[in-house]
């Protein structure tokens, strides 16, 4: 059976009528296209951008110390977003050991710095009570270490402290070591007047200084941790650091070409002001401007890279006295002011990890093929001292390391 079909004419009224119609969905057609297709357009070349936005933001959160929302949005990037280089590069971060992660060294470098900060109180402690036998020293290591090693992993996994925390926690414990010994000196603490043979001399008692490191180091954490309860950037502690550390280079250096050898303590007092102006005026200006952790690294290199400058003209002109002093401060100065001035941070690159590790202590680190310079960081110690009647004391002092490497 053939289909048969059936054609109903139009009238030309009903034909004109459905023409104008279309044309009219033709035109709304159009409009509509023209109107929203750019937006969907948009929205497709978009998607690669709208990652890009979040693993940004994600890398702020890293830089704020807030590691849970960073690992928080990569994921949500590496979900939603596959394909895009954003994608791969939150799926990068994930994949990454959590000490290779940027921040991810704050869940280590507590612990680190607890046991070694308890293994210099097991030895400072019994000293401070003027020990004189090895058991009481070797029952000292033996606490100390263990104790604050156990007592900083605590604390890190119960307040999860960010890189910022941790280095206010730590840089607190060392500057309040190196604070406590300068005002314990200063004021003469301990300091004894001895006399023979008509003759009268200041003797220091390191029992004294000792037991006011101690109790700075104590003060400076304590401090320190105080901070802590609040968001913290590792740029931030970054420049308190740099900045505690220059201006005692700095404040010593002015005092001692403004008549600093005049027997008194005039230089102490003005390294131990200027560390404590470097420390609130670093850490202002990182907070004012948002500075990262890399761009005061960049900023300390120029303070360095203008200090080796200065002391390579007083090798070239012979300069001595207060003019082989003048040179370097105002080179390094000058370094320091210029590297301020030519770094910027870009909003884009996401902030390296700490790799230097424990050659934050020196001025040159040399390990994995790669050579680090940094300010030198003071850390205490002590130190064997032969007294007037051939005994050997153990003295406190600081230390400053110019070089360590690993191979």
């Amino acid at each position: 059976m053939r289909g048969s079909s059936m054609i109903v004419p139009l009238s030309p009224a009903r034909s004109v009528g459905r023409q104008a119609r279309c044309a009219l969905l033709a035109v709304a057609a159009g409009l509509w296209l023209a109107a929203f297709a750019p937006a969907l357009e948009a929205q497709v070349m978009t998607r690669a951008d709208s990652a890009a936005v979040l693993v940004r933001a994600a890398g702020d959160f890293e830089r704020e110390g807030d590691d849970h929302s960073a690992e928080a949005l990569y994921r949500y990037v590496a979900d939603r977003f596959s394909g895009t280089s954003a994608a791969e590069a939150a799926n990068a971060w994930l994949r990454a050991p959590a000490a290779g992660r940027p921040g991810g060294l704050s869940r280590v470098e507590l612990p680190v710095f607890g046991a070694l900060y308890g293994l210099w109180l097991g030895v400072a402690v019994p000293a401070a009570f003027g020990a004189d036998s090895g058991e009481a020293y070797g029952a000292g290591l033996l606490v100390g270490g263990p104790a604050g090693l156990f007592t900083a992993r605590a604390a890190q996994r119960s307040r999860g402290y960010s890189e910022g925390q941790v280095r206010a926690i730590s840089w607190g414990g060392t500057f309040g070591t190196w604070q406590g010994f300068g005002w314990t000196e200063v004021l003469g603490v301990g300091v004894e007047k001895v006399c023979a043979f008509d003759m009268c001399y200041e003797e220091d008692n390191g029992e004294e200084l000792l037991g006011g490191m101690i109790l700075g180091g104590l003060a400076g954490i304590t401090t320190g941790a105080i901070i802590a309860r609040g968001p913290v950037g590792s740029g931030t502690s970054s420049a308190a650091q740099g900045g505690s550390t220059w201006g005692t280079i700095y404040g010593a250096t002015i005092a001692e070409l403004l008549g600093g050898d005049d027997g008194g303590d005039g230089v102490l007092v003005a390294a131990l002001i200027g560390g404590n102006a470097g420390l609130i005026g670093g850490a202002a200006l990182a907070r004012k401007y948002d500075l990262t952790r890399p761009r005061i690294r960049m900023i300390n290199l120029g303070a360095i890279v203008g200090g080796l400058g200065g002391l390579g003209i007083d090798l070239l002109v012979s300069a001595d006295g207060d003019v082989a002093l003048a040179i370097p401060l105002v080179t390094s100065i000058g370094g320091l002011v210029l590297a301020a001035a030519a770094t910027g941070d870009d909003p884009r690159a996401p902030e390296a990890p700490d790799a230097d590790g424990d050659f934050g202590a020196s001025l040159l680190g040399w390990r994995d093929g790669r050579l680090s310079l940094r300010p030198p960081l003071p850390t205490p110690t002590l130190l064997p001292i032969d007294d007037v009647n051939g005994r050997t004391q153990m003295r406190p002092g600081l230390r400053l390391e110019v070089f360590r490497a690993s191979f």
